[in-house]
């Protein structure tokens, strides 16, 4: 896995200089953590001032090529590249919801040949990185996310799907988000069991338990906006103490109850500030089995490639392994 090669580098300072202007040229460039998909570079300018370049790259990308990867018919195939960036980022900003600014797009390879681009440096903390520090510090920034997320609950699709195929009149896969759910829990759980053997023990339970959940959920026309993976980790924290959304390439319209369960799951008793009334309590209880196993086989996929931190995904994996297990008895 490469990463700040010389033609890299060249990229970026090209990339750097146009988006910022001034006659500034790239002093250094930092690679940040956190990118599975894309390189995350913060360029330093040499007056210091700084911005945050997004590339896109096969070479960038450490999950291992799937079948369906480019499909973007399908609402979880992988959220990769400028096109899906952008359209996503118009929509969250058109609903007020604070994004980094874009300084520079690059598709047309004017500074190099992977898609670019070039965003605000948004220099505050993460919210995880807050949370773990100062709860009460967190509590307004919390409460701001929340109106992010009433904001996007309130916006309404004629179908759901990515938000770039969606605005452009496409459809996706599947008949709802329900079936879409199932269908790819399946393919997960059928991932995962092929990898750990505690999961090919508890498939047909596992399998049974889906097909129980699922049949109790009602049909629904209503899609909203949903990032899709909205951890404390892709929420940073500006100066002046507003969240500010990251890595929103998979934003989608979709039932919102999918974004309530990643959070859950992520933020644990620091959710309660965010959940909305009038959830379906049929698709929560689905929909949590599913991100168990998708976060199961997930980091196990991950593990088949390069990734530096093995480590940490190891345990991602083990520990929504045994969740999901919890929920399958």
């Amino acid at each position: 896995m490469a990463i700040e090669t010389e033609a890299v580098r060249a990229q970026l300072a090209s990339a750097g200089q146009a988006a910022l202007g001034g006659g500034r040229r790239l002093a250094a460039v930092r690679r940040l953590a956190g990118g599975s998909k894309k390189g995350v570079y913060r360029l330093l300018m040499d007056d210091a001032t700084t911005a945050v370049a997004y590339r896109w790259d096969r070479s960038e990308n450490y999950w291992p090529a799937a079948e369906g990867d480019d499909d973007l018919a399908d609402p979880f195939s992988p959220g990769l590249g400028l096109d899906l960036f952008e359209a996503a980022h118009a929509r969250l900003t058109g609903l007020g919801v604070r994004v980094p600014a874009i300084r520079l797009v690059d598709r047309e390879g004017a500074h190099g040949p992977a898609d670019l681009a070039v965003v605000e440096d948004v220099r505050g903390e993460s919210l995880e990185a807050l949370l773990a520090r100062d709860r009460r510090a967190a509590a307004p920034v919390l409460a701001r996310l929340g109106e992010a997320l009433e904001a996007m609950r309130g916006h309404r699709a004629p179908g759901y799907g990515k938000v770039a195929v969606v605005d452009e009149g496409g459809r996706s896969h599947g008949r709802s988000c329900e079936e879409v759910v199932l269908t790819r829990a399946r393919r997960d759980l059928a991932e995962a069991a092929a990898r750990d053997p505690r999961a090919a023990q508890a498939r047909d339970q596992l399998a049974a338990r889906l097909s129980a959940l699922a049949e109790a959920v009602r049909p629904r026309a209503e899609h909203a906006v949903v990032h899709g993976e909205l951890g404390p980790d892709h929420v940073l924290v500006d100066p002046a103490g507003q969240p500010v959304v990251i890595d929103i390439e998979g934003t989608m319209y979709f039932d919102v109850e999918w974004e309530h369960v990643f959070l859950r799951i992520r933020l644990h008793e620091d959710y309660r500030p965010l959940e909305p009334a009038g959830l379906d309590e049929h698709r929560l209880a689905l929909y949590l089995l599913a991100q168990r196993l998708s976060l199961t086989a997930g980091p196990l996929r991950l593990l088949d490639g390069d990734f530096p931190d093995r480590a940490a995904m190891a345990a991602i994996a083990e520990y929504n392994l045994n969740r999901a297990l919890d929920l399958a008895r």
